[in-house]
């Protein structure tokens, strides 16, 4: 749960008043005469206590705390506890000191923007385009906006004049072919088949795929060491 604090009077909090009392007494916050100092910290608790004020819990957690540093600063057997404590509260007043110095002093920055902030200059816009590039940047960026500009548009038809172009060679066409070739010679190497190739690649697909339906119908065999091709006349029916 989010702890509570009230303001009493102009005061923060009772470090802010202690630091007012040093100040108003003129002590020095390194050797605070404790039992002057929680004296005039009392009359002010008394004081708003007596108008009816509340008083945070903060301010009276305080007032205990110097009344125990009172009382052990009176026994000689607590020195090093009442050192301890002292040196305690002496940080937190340099350290919460400190923060109200730093916050006076952004307080005072901020007022003075708001006061001293005049209107915006109106400036003169320059469109001229001054900096400079080597020739090469200009070279690279001129072809990389033509190339964007060709990959919009449609492939010309002289593109697929070289597929449409060329013929279509079938398998069957080559199996004849080859049929034929070896009719006169029944023996021939496999790669030359491949030796008048006008047909370009669709030719030579077409040609080992006839290669491979005559193995598969046995009308030829190749001798697997010297790929030499062998033409059967008549094919052997099993029994």
């Amino acid at each position: 749960m989010e702890k509570l604090t009230f303001k009493v009077a102009e005061y923060e909090g009772p470090l802010d008043l202690l630091l007012h009392l040093i100040s108003k007494h003129q002590m020095n916050i390194y050797e605070i005469e404790i039992s002057s100092l929680l004296t005039q910290y009392m009359q002010y608790i008394r004081e708003w206590q007596s108008h009816d004020l509340e008083v945070a819990s903060e301010f009276l957690d305080m007032a205990s705390r110097l009344i125990h540093l009172k009382t052990i600063s009176l026994l000689p057997k607590y020195e090093e506890e009442e050192k301890q404590a002292r040196a305690e509260l002496v940080g937190q007043l340099v350290e919460y000191a400190a923060c109200k110095r730093a916050a006076a002093e952004l307080s005072a920055r901020n007022l003075g923007q708001v006061l001293f902030v005049r209107q915006p200059m109106e400036m003169e816009v320059d469109l001229l385009y001054r900096l400079t590039h080597p020739a090469t940047d200009l070279m690279h960026s001129y072809f990389d906006a033509v190339g964007r500009g060709k990959r919009r548009l449609p492939p010309q038809q002289t593109t697929f004049t070289p597929l449409v172009a060329k013929p279509v060679v079938s398998v069957n066409s080559r199996i004849i072919h080859i049929m034929r070739r070896m009719y006169k010679n029944s023996k021939l190497h496999f790669s030359r088949l491949f030796e008048e190739n006008k047909g370009g690649r669709s030719e030579i697909v077409a040609t080992f795929l006839a290669v491979l339906e005559l193995l598969k119908s046995k009308r030829v065999t190749m001798d697997d060491q010297t790929q030499e091709l062998t033409f059967h006349r008549k094919v052997e029916r099993p029994e």
